[in-house]
């Protein structure tokens, strides 16, 4: 496969959607999520992210980046307003609909209703889950972070819920998220299903990684 170099000045020569096409795919294959949150009015929101990351697992904290200027803005200010949201993952049966929430509906109409997703309480979490999500996570706000260079937003939630198939549960811990039919994307509008290689043991410098069983 013959490889081709880009300089810093031919990338920021491009047209801007090209270039963010093409910066977006650089990132490699990224988890992809529903957020939904609710005002305090009561209006729920539903928005597709594939900028979720892990922080750290004590305490259980994801991220998420919030484009400044954008329709996005509306699940910020959910959040911010009421602390909670849930991160929901997308499957291939809800693919065209958890696709359509990216669109720019306006602030009184709910994207449940709008992609055709049906809203789901869990016992008393506040913010409104996917039903039709395999894997469902109630999250409580903990920390926003401004970031200057390009004016985006990190907003970091504590794991306070997960739902998952009980198939998908492995002994160690390990969710097995192919056997629960979670999606991945790549670049802005690409989405792919996944093949599990292997698990690898632990590496250590005297040590050759084997697979697990």
């Amino acid at each position: 496969m013959k490889k081709r170099p880009f300089s810093y000045s031919e990338i920021m020569a491009f047209d801007q959607k090209y270039r963010a096409i093409f910066i977006n795919s650089l990132g490699g294959f990224k988890s992809v999520c529903l957020i939904g949150t609710k005002s305090n009015t009561g209006l729920s929101n539903l928005a597709i992210f594939s900028s979720i990351v892990h922080i750290g697992a004590n305490p259980p904290l994801l991220g998420f980046i919030v484009r400044p200027d954008s329709a996005e803005r509306h699940t910020l200010e959910n959040i911010l307003e009421t602390s909670y949201f849930t991160l929901n993952h997308v499957n291939q049966a809800i693919l065209n609909n958890a696709h359509q929430t990216s669109a720019r509906y306006p602030r009184q109409v709910s994207e449940f209703n709008a992609s055709k997703l049906t809203e789901e309480y869990n016992e008393d979490f506040f913010a409104p889950f996917v039903k039709e999500s395999f894997v469902q996570m109630g999250i409580q706000y903990r920390e926003k972070i401004d970031l200057k260079v390009n004016g985006t937003t990190m907003v970091i939630g504590e794991i306070k819920q997960v739902i998952i198939p009980e198939s998908c549960l492995a002994p160690d811990g390990f969710i097995d998220l192919e056997l629960a039919g979670t999606l991945t994307c790549s670049g802005l509008d690409s989405y792919h299903s996944t093949t599990k290689i292997s698990r690898l043991t632990y590496a250590k410098p005297d040590t050759w990684p084997t697979e697990l069983k």
